[in-house]
């Protein structure tokens, strides 16, 4: 079995593959300073919630990482618990699957090349994909299946607390669901408007500013735990794609 682990921000999200079938997948919080035994202590009891994976059946671990601080913990944990190995994902270790037209394709992020390796997989076509994590981004992928570049812009839930701890009479949300209509009745409501369909009028403008420069009309996809949420609202997402990090970590691995 292949164990695929995504390291970002504010969550780290695991998977467990048999093969092409996602058998298993968990989103945890990432945390900077635990230890391999504790990351050990995590996993096994989330292994121990199902009845389809054992860690001795595991071969291979492939991991992506925006968070340098990961790097020692996983690695102590691979060779310690798994007896592997594993193998980090870079620009320079998938560029045969994806040239990278950045400027300096190592500034580009481990978990964008991986989102944009797995669309591009599945739709064989131009896109943007637009993932919401602690960060929103924009990748631009071509139709001959290069990565050209994007954007980059604060996350839902950042800006949010940003505006919760900057606006001491304002309070907390929950954004789990859109409001019914755009001008807010009260003052929950207005912000729940706000940022919601806010967060959705920046991604449809991004994109048709992104599609102005470009020759070509890409496919747009979303990504990230907000995904569905906005992509309810938006006007310019096509499809959401809620597992597309963990397989483009398939894909590469079975690509080495």
């Amino acid at each position: 079995m292949l164990l695929v682990i995504d390291v970002g921000n504010t969550n780290t999200v695991i998977g467990i593959f048999n093969g092409e079938i996602l058998i298993e997948d968990w989103r945890i919080k990432t945390i900077r300073d635990t230890t391999a035994d504790e990351f050990n202590v995590l996993l096994k009891a989330l292994f121990s919630d199902s009845k389809l994976v054992n860690a001795e059946t595991i071969s291979k671990v492939l991991i992506s990482s925006v968070v340098p601080p990961a790097v020692p913990i996983l690695n102590a944990f691979c060779k310690k618990y798994l007896n592997l190995v594993p193998v980090w994902v870079t620009p320079k270790l998938v560029k045969s699957l994806m040239p990278v037209l950045y400027k300096n394709p190592d500034e580009v992020g481990a978990d964008r090349i991986v989102n944009a390796i797995a669309a591009y997989a599945k739709y064989k076509t131009s896109l943007i994909v637009v993932d919401f994590g602690t960060a929103t981004t924009f990748d631009v992928i071509s139709a001959k299946g290069e990565y050209i570049g994007g954007a980059i812009s604060p996350g839902i839930a950042i800006s949010s607390e940003a505006l919760f701890q900057k606006a001491s009479r304002l309070p907390r949300v929950e954004i789990f669901q859109s409001p019914d209509k755009v001008i807010g009745r009260d003052t929950t409501e207005s912000i729940k408007s706000g940022i919601i369909y806010g967060y959705a009028s920046l991604v449809d403008g991004m994109v048709e500013r992104m599609k102005n420069e470009l020759n070509f009309s890409p496919v747009i996809l979303a990504t990230g735990g907000l995904s569905p949420l906005i992509s309810s609202v938006s006007k310019k997402i096509d499809n959401v794609e809620k597992s597309l990090t963990l397989d483009g970590l398939r894909i590469i691995s079975h690509a080495l």
